[in-house]
Formats: C-alpha cells, sequence, structure tokens
C-alpha cells in the first residue's frame, strides 16, 4: 500500500509536469507569436480562435510547428536552475526563505531570483526566437543553438542582427521585473490556495487507521492545487508585461513569424520601440489596451489542458486504489 502511494504521488507528479511542459507547448508557441505580432488584427482572446488557428497551421506545416523550440525551453529552465544554485552558494543570497525570515533575507532572496532571469536572459532571447520563428523559412535547430546563440548575443558575435536590435542592459530591468513579479505572485498565491486547502482538509480528518481514498488523494493534489492556482494567476496578472517583453526580446533578431490571422503565409517583426515605456504607449496607441492581451486564448486553453488532465489522474488514481483495498 505504501509503495502504491509513492508511485501513485510520483505518477500524478509526472503527469502534471508532462501537461506544464509538453503538452501545454502548443499553446506557448501560439501565445508568443500572438503577442509579437503587431500586424494582426485578430487577437485571439477566446480560445476558440486560437484552437482554429492551432489546426490552420498543423494542416499546413505539420505537428513540428507547434512543438518547436521546447527542447530550447528545457535548456533555459536548466541555466535558470543551475544559475541560481551557482549564486546561492557562492553569495550570502538566500535560495529558500526560512520561517523566521525577515527583510533583509527577503531582499536578498528576491535580488537572488533578479540576478538569476539576468543571466539566463540572452538564452531566453534565443529561445523565443526559436518558439516563434516560422517553420516554413527556418532551418532544423540543433539541441545547442539556444546556448550557442545566447552567447552570441552577449559576445556581440554569431546570428546578423539588424539596427534596431535592443542592447541587452536595455532588456535587464524588464526582464528582472517580470521574473520576479512572477516569483513573487505565485508564491503568495500558491501559499494562500495551500492554506485555505489544508483548513478545509483538517475539518474532514478521516478516522484513526483509515486508509480512505481520500486521505490518499489529500496529500497529493493540494501542492498540485496550490501550484497550479499559483503559475495561472501569476500568467494572467502578468500578461500585459509578457506582451511587451518579448516584443522588446525579439526586436531587430530578423525574426520571421506566421501569420496568426490566416494559419499560412509568414510576417516579418519590423518593430522600432525604444525601450519599455516606448513600447507600453505604442501598443496602447495603435493596438488598444486589447493589444496587450494579444493570443490570451492560448492561455484559457492551456490551462483548460491542465485541469482536465488533473481531473483524469484523479480519477484514475482513485480507482486504482479502490481496486487494490
Amino acid at each position: 500500500s505504501e509503495q502504491l502511494n509513492r508511485f501513485a504521488g510520483f505518477g500524478i507528479g509526472l503527469a502534471s509536469l508532462f501537461t506544464e511542459n509538453v503538452l501545454a507547448h502548443p499553446c506557448i508557441v501560439l501565445r508568443r507569436q500572438c503577442q509579437v505580432n503587431y500586424h494582426a488584427r485578430n487577437y485571439h482572446l477566446t480560445p476558440f480562435t486560437i484552437v482554429n488557428i492551432m489546426y490552420s497551421i498543423n494542416k499546413t506545416q505539420g505537428p513540428r510547428a507547434l512543438w518547436k523550440g521546447m527542447g530550447s525551453t528545457f535548456i533555459v529552465q536548466g541555466i535558470t536552475l543551475g544559475t541560481e544554485g551557482i549564486i546561492s552558494e557562492f553569495t550570502p543570497l538566500p535560495r529558500e526563505l526560512s520561517h523566521k525570515w525577515n527583510l533583509k533575507q527577503i531582499g536578498g532572496h528576491l535580488l537572488l531570483k533578479g540576478l538569476t532571469h539576468v543571466i539566463a536572459m540572452p538564452f531566453y532571447s534565443a529561445s523565443l526566437i526559436e518558439t516563434v520563428q516560422s517553420e516554413i523559412i527556418r532551418d532544423n535547430p540543433g539541441i545547442l543553438d539556444c546556448v550557442k546563440e545566447g552567447i552570441g548575443r552577449v559576445v556581440g558575435m554569431g546570428v546578423p542582427h539588424s539596427k534596431r536590435l535592443l542592447p541587452l542592459m536595455v532588456l535587464t530591468f524588464p526582464t528582472a521585473l517580470h521574473g520576479v513579479l512572477h516569483y513573487v505572485i505565485s508564491s503568495i498565491i500558491q501559499k494562500l490556495v495551500l492554506f485555505v486547502l489544508k483548513r478545509d482538509n483538517s475539518h474532514n480528518l478521516p478516522a484513526e487507521g483509515s486508509t480512505s481514498v481520500q486521505s490518499m488523494l489529500d496529500a497529493y493534489f493540494p501542492e498540485l492545487i496550490a501550484s497550479f492556482a499559483a503559475s495561472l494567476c501569476a500568467d494572467v496578472m502578468l500578461y500585459p508585461l509578457e506582451t511587451v517583453l518579448h516584443r522588446l526580446h525579439i526586436q531587430g533578431t530578423r525574426t520571421i513569424i506566421d501569420n496568426t490571422d490566416l494559419g499560412y503565409e509568414v510576417l516579418p517583426i519590423n518593430t522600432q520601440y525604444e525601450g519599455m515605456r516606448d513600447c507600453i504607449n505604442t501598443i496602447k496607441r495603435e493596438e488598444g489596451m486589447l493589444g496587450f492581451y494579444k493570443g490570451f486564448g492560448a492561455v484559457i486553453v492551456q490551462y483548460t489542458l491542465h485541469v482536465a488532465v488533473l481531473q483524469l489522474t484523479k480519477i484514475i488514481y482513485s480507482t486504482l486504489l479502490q481496486n487494490v483495498s
């Protein structure tokens, strides 16, 4: 029973990770393409139009077009985790907050998060380009092209860029701001949801010695639900800032994206933003406030998929435990 419990817990966590990083990747690709597409007339604010454009791209270019750049997103996650570990090892900046935290600890912890995002920034730029670049015109990228192009961006060599390319210094503040805010919002929401769920569960404690299915489910699902809610809230609240960030990163990189109005043809990205403030003002003036939410339907599809997989694994786990018991 204990081994089954551990196996089931591992399986549930694995299903959640798979959904978040693999199954949801087409949503991330479409979301980013819509965000950087200043030409677009269709903003894809609902899941219905997003699903339709996904079908069109899949039909014209094949399924690879929706899973492009997935390897580079894993590499960026690895670089981020590795960088955070190295900085915390060689500096007094805490990687985790103790229960008896103070303002100095919080400041150091958030500084660590900000520094991590700044160091990973050039690799994030390279990964972003891989996920939005149209499959029609790009060559097959190598698995480590993201690393090579990220280093090239830092030293000013490698892939040719236009004069509109923004210096990394201009990208530092919006990148660190988005990374730190996403972490703060998701951490607060996660702790809040966990507190509420555990308080509710404590009112329905099973009898002593009971090995009910519900008590076993209560051991695993609160963490997953809290993580899901935290990620959703942070993504929704910071979506406008993410749109601005992606446009600044992609500018001057000679990237050609799919036409998200039609699902076929391609479009060049030729923006001329001077920085974060200019980008915000230009989007507001030329595309309206909803311009910051282009591709938001992909977020709805992404988290709907996540809910469906969590619910499915919960049903499978319940059935499995009931059969064994």
